[in-house]
């Protein structure tokens, strides 16, 4: 591991007023993309205080658009897109920025001393989208969970003031969790993009098509089920390593990170209801469920009220870059 730091921004008058009416636009906008595009982080962000909020707002939406400019891009477009984004990153780690949701993203990197490398890294896992890429293995996926979920989890990190290098860790291995349980969720809606994320050793892309294709419980469907089965297996070891990574927040951070990984957890048990069968439809938590889950990460805090008088968190800026073999289990 070495350090590495964000590039400080030009802080000249004129721009700097720019900036604090940018960034009063765009946290209302970001906040109103994450509710639209995730309910569960939605919920979840409510419990941050207010900066954490909206600093959380906006990383997440711009990672959201980034993705989306991959996914919506037409036939032959997917390189391209990919080429503007770096770009773009180049830009917003020089400071030239226009665009109020760059503005308020190359203001939080420079505060908040996010590395470029996981945003790199964030762009690296669009590239495998884009080119197709196929998993061979169980344990292929977690290259590709770690970029595109687990370096958010430790850009986070970064915003939440979180440094000990344990927690870093179980923070990336939060994120790839999530990823997992994506996936798992999703199988339907990636197989109309062309996207197959279930291993190849468990499931083929021709078991898949006819599963897809098939009116009752075939063969080719319960190996489906297996493969997703495997999944969220592995994605509760992942989810165990990434809570025991939340000692070292503050009370709130805790409660609303805890809320939401166990929020996003519950996905998984509600497919495990249907016998990890994700070919019925889009699996949700019910918003009792989601309150549930809330106070399920209130009750594990006041468990922890002796020790955490003992250790008072004190946010600073971590000085670590985890990478991919950093996080391997």
């Amino acid at each position: 591991m070495s350090a590495s730091r964000a590039l400080a921004l030009p802080t000249a008058e004129g721009w700097q007023s720019s900036l604090e009416t940018a960034l009063r636009q765009v946290r209302t906008q970001a906040r109103a993309i994450l509710g639209k595009g995730s309910k569960s982080f939605a919920l979840a962000g409510m419990l941050l205080g207010k900066r954490a909020r909206d600093d959380a707002a906006v990383l997440y939406a711009w990672c959201r658009q980034a993705d989306d400019v991959i996914d919506e891009a037409g036939p032959g477009e997917a390189a391209s897109a990919l080429q503007t984004l770096r770009r773009k990153l180049d830009d917003l780690f020089a400071g030239r920025v226009r665009a109020p949701l760059d503005i308020a993203l190359s203001e939080l990197i420079a505060r908040r001393q996010i590395p470029k490398d996981y945003f790199q890294a964030l762009l690296d896992g669009f590239a495998m989208d884009a080119r197709g890429a196929r998993y061979r293995l169980l344990a292929d996926l977690d290259l590709y969970g770690y970029r595109v979920a687990g370096v958010v989890g430790l850009m986070m990190c970064h915003v939440l003031g979180v440094c000990d290098e344990r927690c870093l860790k179980a923070a990336a291995h939060l994120g790839m969790a999530m990823q997992l349980t994506n996936i798992a969720r999703d199988v339907v809606e990636d197989f109309r993009r062309d996207r197959q994320y279930l291993p190849t050793m468990l499931l083929s892309a021709e078991e898949l098509g006819d599963a897809m294709r098939a009116e009752a419980q075939s063969l080719s469907r319960r190996h489906v089920a297996a493969a997703v089965e495997a999944l969220l297996r592995r994605a509760d070891r992942l989810y165990a390593s990434g809570l025991s990574g939340l000692r070292e927040l503050g009370w709130r951070d805790a409660l609303a990170i805890g809320a939401a990984a166990r929020i996003y957890r519950g996905i998984g048990r509600v497919l495990a209801r249907r016998g990890f069968d994700s070919l019925r439809g889009r699996a949700v938590v019910s918003l009792p469920r989601k309150l549930w889950a809330a106070a399920e990460a209130a009750a594990v805090l006041l468990l922890q009220i002796p020790r955490r008088l003992r250790s008072r968190a004190v946010a600073k800026v971590p000085n670590l870059l985890v990478r991919f073999d950093d996080v391997q289990t």
